[in-house]
């Protein structure tokens, strides 16, 4: 922020009126009215009654003096001459009244000269326990924690820092005065300014908290008129006890101090970089039309408006924060004159694709449910097809009479298990080594994610006539069967499982990737692994036990349109990764939707990738419910010769895999072929464990 500041102050040198205007503006009017406040806190009926709050006052109105100097020089010379009736009257011991409508005076015309507003209230209420995060930071070594001034630091302070506690003097006080105080400080005091070190969202959230530390408990509702902040704001206690009505009491007056509205900090945040882009955009519009004044008046609004979104930005990503302050800088400096209209361009754009990646920061967010949903899909799809084959390739083996290689099988299981595991540590581990290129690593492990979705989802399509399925696993069983080695089968096991295992590693990864901070997504992605090795384990006892049948059809179906969902939404966000690694540009589309959900960011690389992503589709359900099924139809495809059993004697299983292998050699040719399989003993159970998968 000192580097927005510091660029203000230069600007005002080089440019005159209207550059530096408004802050300095801002800041006369803060003085001019605590200088009222304090007078009136300091003279009763004519009298100083405490000399301390009237010195305050004339203490405020000198800087205000001092701060009018950087305005140009008929509006400074008309400021200064309404600051000094104030004085005037200050001297005098004039009345509260006429010196607090005196310096309403002064900042209604400053105001006026200016053509802008200097009771800058947000239109939102600040949120409290913001304030009372920032409280406990900030204000607590010199307040104390209840606000009685007691802190370590201000007992030994002199003057004694101010009991927030007291109802007097401090009934007097506003939101705003609190705000304009926290935003100027108190000369003379160990009260800073805040302006250059909180934003202005922060500064309005510690004046709120501030306020309602000297007030009771809060009881009672709100009316609907005292919700409004923008009024509430510069309302005294007594003011809004007033508004009340007759019987109010201090509770109430707190419950109107303390109402926070229900928040969507979702589309709160939406709004702002909306207001935001609107403003660069207005600017950039006025800096072309050589109107170079209100164009940097209009850059400056347009970083006030990211000062409420500043903070969670800061939180999640400081070069991304620091990076944004530069960019405002540099918008400021070249719309007050002196830059091209290719330079012009050039910094909007730079500009608006660090809003894009700041707004994906602050707002991107899955909804535990979605995650919970994807999480379960990937567990119940990945296991199915590894229980479906392995199951397959046992049972096989028990009706064939080689039940004692079954511990080829298991052997290959666990093998694929442990290398499955043994992936996901150095995932985890690639992850953590290499943390200066997360974000890279991040985006280039969602597009290898992207690439594998779709294939699953192609392939399951392409699985989802129960000939087809069947075709398949006879396949996968004949392979490893014949293969005549422990090693073979083995194999066969340990790549059908390890392929589903480093499939779910790589989705599991991606998901948290989505999901964001690790402890929203722990939660429902664990619950979703959970339930799906649960359904998982019924799944098998009951194809196992009772013979239970699968509809396989629509289980691929929908299985496969999730997977689908789950690629387009990765590719939007590997893209993102990749933009906020510096991997990729970042060209942001004005106007254009904004769906994280979906992964729809408005930026061309990522609606480009998305765009690819749905012609790919397009082409695939073309050509398996087109193409590819309209040639099975016209003409089937020829069988492959199936090879002949090696290291196998002449016993009866070795005469039943031979005859099972000549059979299957017509299978696809001819559907007499197909019922003479049937009859005999091996066929009746190879169908009998492909159709517990049906």
């Amino acid at each position: 922020m000192n580097l927005i500041y510091a660029a203000l102050t230069f600007l005002a040198a080089a440019h005159g009126p209207g550059a530096d205007s408004v802050a300095a503006a801002r800041r006369i009017a803060a003085g001019v009215q605590l200088a009222a406040q304090e007078y009136r806190n300091g003279v009763s009926a004519g009298k100083i009654i405490a000399q301390a709050e009237v010195d305050e006052a004339r203490s405020f109105l000198t800087d205000a003096k001092r701060s009018a100097n950087v305005l140009s020089a008929r509006i400074a010379a008309a400021t200064i001459a309404d600051i000094d009736r104030v004085l005037e009257l200050v001297a005098r011991i004039a009345s509260p009244d006429s010196v607090t409508a005196s310096a309403r005076r002064t900042t209604d015309d400053l105001a006026a000269a200016l053509g802008v507003v200097l009771d800058d209230v947000p239109e939102r209420t600040p949120s409290l326990a913001r304030g009372a995060e920032l409280y406990r930071r900030e204000c607590v070594l010199c307040h104390g924690e209840t606000g009685r001034g007691d802190g370590p630091t201000g007992r030994v302070l002199l003057p004694r820092p101010t009991n927030l506690t007291v109802a007097q003097p401090l009934g007097n006080a506003t939101p705003l005065s609190f705000y304009l105080r926290i935003t100027i400080g108190t000369a003379g005091t160990a009260m800073p300014a805040y302006e250059s070190r909180l934003p202005a969202a922060d500064r309005w959230a510690l004046a709120l908290y501030a306020s309602t530390l000297r007030l009771p408990q809060p009881t009672g509702g709100v009316p609907a008129n005292l919700r409004v902040f923008a009024s509430v704001a510069r309302m005294t206690d007594s003011a809004v006890l007033t508004a009340l009505g007759t019987g109010a009491t201090p509770e109430r007056a707190a419950a109107v101090r303390a109402y926070q509205p229900q928040r969507d900090d979702f589309a709160i945040s939406a709004a702002v970089f909306a207001a935001v882009r609107a403003k660069i955009q207005q600017a950039a519009d006025l800096a072309t039309a050589g109107r170079h004044e209100e164009a940097a008046n209009t850059a400056f609004d347009a970083y006030r408006e990211f000062e409420q979104v500043e903070t969670s930005v800061r939180a999640k990503s400081v070069t991304l924060a620091s990076a944004l302050e530069a960019a405002f800088a540099t918008l400021r400096t070249r719309v007050a004159g002196g830059a091209t209209a290719t330079e012009m361009v050039s910094v909007q754009r730079d500009l608006l694709g660090s809003l894009e990646q700041a707004e994906r920061v602050v707002s991107d967010r899955m909804s535990p449910i979605n995650l919970f949903l994807q999480s379960l899909v990937i567990m119940l799809r990945e296991g199915l097809e590894a229980i479906l084959i392995i199951g397959a390739l046992i049972a096989f083996l028990m009706k064939a009479g080689a039940g004692h290689r079954k511990r080829d099988i298991h052997i290959g299981v666990g093998a694929a298990v442990a290398m499955s595991l043994l992936t996901a540590v150095l995932l985890e581990t690639v992850f953590v080594l290499s943390a200066a290129h997360r974000e890279a690593l991040e985006g280039a492990t969602m597009i290898v994610t992207v690439g594998v979705l779709f294939y699953v989802s192609y392939w399951l399509l392409s699985k989802m006539e129960v000939a087809k399925w069947t075709s398949y696993v006879k396949q996968r069983m004949q392979v490893a069967v014949t293969g005549g080695s422990a090693f073979a089968l083995a194999s066969a096991a340990f790549l059908a499982v390890y392929r589903e295992g480093f499939e779910t590693v790589l989705f599991y990864k991606a998901l948290f990737l989505e999901g964001g901070a690790i402890g929203d997504t722990f939660l429902p992605v664990t619950a979703g692994i959970v339930i799906g090795g649960a359904l998982l384990s019924l799944i098998y006892f009951a194809i196992n036990r009772w013979g239970v049948k699968l509809p396989l059809k629509p289980f691929f179906g929908l299985t496969s349109a999730f997977l689908y969902y789950m690629a387009f939404v990765f590719a939007g966000k590997g893209v993102a990764e990749l933009q906020d690694g510096q991997v990729l540009a970042t060209t942001a589309l004005l106007g254009w939707p904004r769906v994280a959900g979906l992964g729809i960011y408005p930026t061309v690389e990522s609606m480009l990738a998305q765009g690819i992503m749905a012609g790919l589709a397009v082409v695939a359900l073309v050509w398996i419910f087109g193409a590819q099924r309209g040639k099975s139809v016209a003409s089937p495809a020829p069988q492959p010769e199936v090879p002949t059993p090696r290291g196998e004697g002449p016993g009866p299983e070795a005469t039943m895999l031979r005859s099972l292998e000549r059979m299957e050699a017509d299978l696809g040719a001819l559907k007499s072929e197909v019922e003479r399989l049937r009859e005999t003993v091996v066929e009746k159970s190879v169908d009998e464990i492909a159709g517990r998968g049906r």
